[in-house]
């Protein structure tokens, strides 16, 4: 894809397929925009929690920020847990322990930006 060509997608949790990780459950990924779309540094991912799922306890040495756009969840982060909704905006520093838990009854739905690449050029996984 050229930089003159606009990318324009709308996130649906159809397109989404399954999180290959350990520890993960019932969570599902799409990519929005990322390096295959010609995008040089940052890359946004739809993530899709059924209830009672969850994201791997993880963490990595790049941020990332993240927008909840529907439902209702948890997240670890380090040792404290913290009520995260539709609206929230969470700023995930590196190398911090981190994992999203869907604790309502419907799906918990939403973006995450990461960078395309870290550690001098290493592509980022899901990026």
């Amino acid at each position: 894809m050229t930089t003159d060509t606009l990318h324009l997608v709308r996130p649906n949790p159809a397109n989404t397929v399954p999180v290959a990780m350990d520890g993960v459950k019932d969570t599902r990924m799409e990519i929005l925009v990322g390096r295959q779309h010609g995008a040089p540094n940052f890359a946004m991912r739809h993530y899709v929690v059924a209830p009672g799922g969850h994201t791997p306890h993880h963490s990595h040495n790049y941020e990332h920020e993240v927008i909840i756009i529907d439902g209702e969840g948890d997240i670890t982060y380090g040792a404290a847990i913290h009520r995260i909704r539709a609206g929230d905006v969470l700023f995930i520093a590196p190398d911090q322990m981190h994992q999203f838990r869907n604790v309502g009854a419907g799906p918990l739905r939403f973006l995450c930006m990461v960078p395309t690449s870290f550690d001098c050029g290493k592509p980022t996984p899901g990026s």
